[in-house]
């Protein structure tokens, strides 16, 4: 019913549609409706209308009349042997096999929610012609409600607050920055795959941060139910008042031995964790001046400012600048250098160890955001302060001791998510045992806000614990990294160089990046987000791609097809154009030396030929046993012993085997691995 280009014609006669920009038509066409979900919100918003809402009533009490009335004749019979769906369907089970069963069960779905929106709409009328002392309703016309609509503004007196929010929106349309949410659900039992607002359009999802795919992890489920049994949902309240579990603690103690510190502290997000960490650290420490990155994320922009300090921005990855302005500040003065480790939307990686020699010699603190890298660097998932010294870290297992000299003991704040490679939500900072407790005690952004549940802690912990002893999920993501780097290549697509995990491809215009967004989800079942400014410069707008363990090597393929399928589509710069151009965002720059991967060879397994094989498809992912013995081992304390599985077995999720947990406590059983 709410065809775009249908609605174009009617603007003229329509005020509503008249009034209302193409872009929020747009929305609201694509958009379900909270409370009648077979209805579009633009479909429920015509049930207002006094000429509107009649006509879809009867429309859709002709469509549902018009299937009733052929639904037994015999040539449907005849379809249902030819499509396999034989004797005729009468579950809804069955019916859905069939589509002319299925679309009438559609058709009958929204000439009901039809009929609830009309009901809704009676009572708010039969509300409205109740005596009111008000002048302007007893003069209020029974016209079009949005006529009404717009003469109720124009009586409005003061500061139109309205007008405002749509001028700020159509700032964001003019530039093509404004943001579309697709509806997208992971599934757990198809990981990748997805489904759009309808369960049966399954995508597969090429953009999200779930690196490696812990969300749908066998043995992270089974923790999450046997805690949520014994814990119940909700934390209870602030850290301070009954909100400091168990689970909290546990979780605080493994992400300290993770990164080698003495202490650690869960926020209920990274974003918040680096906003109170930097603005406390900043309105705390007298004179402070803080030395940030040009591409540092909005989080550490948004603390940096809160403090009130004093803020010095140097280049990307810039030494000779960086330590330029170091220059002009006293030794004596406190001094805080923020940079990440990974940058998340180009994919390069910052210069730790250059970075913690200028701070020594500075007398600068250092402040290492590793969002985009733990979980994935390292040979305990630790993030590229513990990759770079791999070795002696490896050499190290399991000890929480720091490594005297490694590059991860000079740095002396790192904070990082559980919300990415770890497939849960929260955030954290490691450090001193002063310097957490000092946070502990004056954020704001801590000490006044609900903590997680303790199921998201167990999940978060269980992830780690699994990632610290199993090293292939990493490997494997990397190599499927690798396969996809080169395919686009060889196509001409224009990747954005870089030695990490982030696969990004220039576009070099928003409109193009919304568009090859659209275009991919719609014609090849592929999902990736376009990224556009502010999040990136402007004309460096691009598709940013993350691969995982779970996509296999037919998943990659046709994805590099449909990308230079709709590069040619939309005429979108190829790699070689860029170059011809003199290139952007590192795309085709002349005489631009190769940018080797972080992952070498002999940290992927393949020198020694331990490296794990790329999965085809049908084949279930690895699910290490070792890996989750240890988990279980290590929840004893506070859920117990998991019990001896029983004969009866459940449903295993698709794509994945492990060692059965208990029934009583998990969705599904976990088969043993080889």
């Amino acid at each position: 019913m709410d065809k775009l280009s249908s609605l174009a014609k009617f603007k003229a006669s329509c005020p509503f549609l008249g009034r209302t920009k193409t872009s929020t038509l747009r929305t609201l066409c694509t958009s379900s409706s909270p409370r009648y979900p077979s209805l579009s919100k633009l479909t429920e918003k015509a049930t207002e209308c006094p000429v509107m809402g009649p006509a879809l009533q009867l429309r859709s009490h002709q469509m549902v009349a018009g299937y009733a009335s052929v639904a037994g004749n015999a040539e449907f019979n005849k379809i249902h042997q030819q499509k396999g769906v034989f004797p005729v369907p009468t579950g809804s089970a069955d019916m859905q096999k069939c589509p002319h069963a299925a679309k009438a069960l559609a058709a009958a779905r929204m000439a009901e929610d039809l009929a609830k929106a009309k009901e809704k709409k009676a009572k708010a009328a039969e509300a409205a012609r109740a005596p009111s002392t008000s002048k302007a309703a007893a003069a209020a016309p029974a016209a079009c409600p949005f006529h009404a609509e717009s003469a109720s503004k124009a009586a409005k007196v003061g500061f139109d607050y309205e007008q405002f929010y749509v001028n700020e929106l159509e700032k964001k349309h003019q530039d093509a920055s404004y943001r579309y949410f697709n509806n997208i659900n992971r599934m757990a039992s198809k990981f990748p795959i997805a489904h759009t607002g309808n369960p049966k359009d399954e995508v597969e999802v090429w953009c999200a941060n779930d690196y490696l795919g812990m969300g749908n992890n066998p043995v992270v489920l089974e923790t999450m139910h046997r805690t949520l049994d014994t814990y119940g949902h909700g934390a209870g309240g602030t850290r301070n008042i009954a909100g400091n579990t168990g689970m909290h603690l546990a979780l605080e103690e493994e992400l300290a031995s993770l990164h080698r510190k003495p202490s650690a502290l869960v926020f209920s997000s990274c974003y918040v964790a680096n906003d109170a960490t930097l603005a406390t650290l900043g309105s705390k420490l007298p004179g402070c001046v803080y030395f940030s990155d040009s591409m540092n994320h909005a989080s550490m922009i948004q603390g940096m400012r809160h403090s009130n300090a004093k803020r010095v921005i140097f280049k990307h990855n810039d030494l000779e600048d960086l330590e330029a302005k170091l220059q002009q500040y006293p030794k004596e003065t406190p001094k805080i250098i923020a940079f990440e480790s990974v940058y998340s939307m180009c994919g390069s990686i910052g210069p730790i160890k250059e970075i913690c020699d200028l701070a020594e010699q500075y007398g600068a603190l250092t402040f290492l955001d590793e969002v985009h890298a733990v979980g994935l660097y390292g040979p305990r998932g630790a993030g590229v302060a513990e990759h770079l010294d791999w070795q002696a870290h490896k050499r190290a297992g399991q000890s929480p001791e720091p490594i005297k000299g490694s590059v991860m003991d000079r740095i002396d704040i790192i904070t990082g998510t559980l919300g990415k490679a770890y497939g849960a939500i929260g955030g954290y900072i490691a450090g001193s045992t002063d310097f957490v407790d000092m946070i502990r005690s004056y954020a704001s952004g801590f000490i006044f806000t609900t903590s997680l549940p303790p199921t998201n802690m167990a999940g978060a912990r269980a992830s780690i614990v699994y990632q610290k002893e199993y090293l292939g999920d990493r490997q494997l993501k990397q190599l499927n990294v690798r396969a996809l780097k080169s395919k686009f290549t060889a196509l001409d697509i224009p990747v954005v160089p870089g030695p990490s995990h982030i696969v990004p491809v220039l576009v070099g215009d928003a409109a193009l990046a919304r568009a090859a967004s659209d275009t991919l989800l719609a014609d090849h079942g592929v999902y990736v987000q376009a990224i556009n400014y502010p999040t990136v410069a402007r004309g460096e707008e691009r598709l940013r791609f993350t691969v995982t363990p779970g996509h296999n090597v037919e998943q990659i393929a046709r994805l590099a097809t449909a990308v230079d399928t709709v590069f040619t589509q939309l005429s979108i710069p190829r790699a070689s154009e860029w170059a011809a151009r003199g290139g952007r965002a590192g795309v085709g720059i002349p005489d631009a030396k190769p940018v080797e991967p972080i992952w070498s060879d002999e940290h992927l397994g393949i020198t020694d030929g331990t490296a794990p094989r790329q999965l085809h498809a049908g084949e279930k992912r690895h699910i290490d046993p070792r890996a989750v013995r240890v988990v279980r081992e290590r929840f004893e304390d506070l859920l117990g012993p998991v019990e001896t599985p029983t004969p009866a077995k459940a449903a295993v999720p698709q794509g994945m085997t492990m060692p059965a947990p208990p029934v009583m406590h998990a969705p599904t059983p976990i088969a043993a691995a080889a």
